[in-house]
């Protein structure tokens, strides 16, 4: 599954629901299920604030599987991130201002069993996370 949606706060409830719709034949539990959806808002609301300064822009959302195991990735092509690392250290922000917290990262690593995120200064940022989720429903 491949869509794009507009740079705006409210269209996270939009990613988190086609996420959900998408894990459905891999018969998640409520837990795996809340995780999952738990990590594509922290991407997602990542990628709004930070990658633009206008909602003209677009994120994108890419879901995958293969047996068992839940792909996604959230792709931006914002303002991107020169250092990864430090992006990722809990409590970082480049958003004081608006009282983030910079936990965003931590959260989606506390949530997924792999989270991988590759950005380039002015090109954008994606983050792919994965999953093991139970099994799946039989055909």
């Amino acid at each position: 599954m491949q869509i794009r949606f507009d740079a705006r706060s409210v269209n996270e409830g939009l990613a988190r629901m086609m996420v959900a719709a998408f894990m459905t034949e891999l018969n998640p539990t409520i837990e795996e299920l809340a995780d999952v959806k738990t990590a594509v808002s922290e991407a997602v609301t990542n990628a709004i604030i930070h990658a633009y300064q206008k909602e003209t822009e677009q994120v994108e959302l890419i879901c995958d599987r293969k047996d068992e195991e839940l792909t996604i990735q959230i792709v931006d092509h914002g303002i991107g991130m020169e250092n990864v690392e430090q992006a990722m250290e809990p409590f970082y922000t480049t958003k004081p201002e608006l009282e983030r917290s910079g936990m965003g990262f931590a959260f989606m690593e506390a949530f997924m069993d792999q989270v991988k995120v590759e950005s380039e200064p002015e090109k954008g940022t994606r983050v792919t996370m994965k999953k093991n989720i139970g099994s799946p429903i039989e055909r």
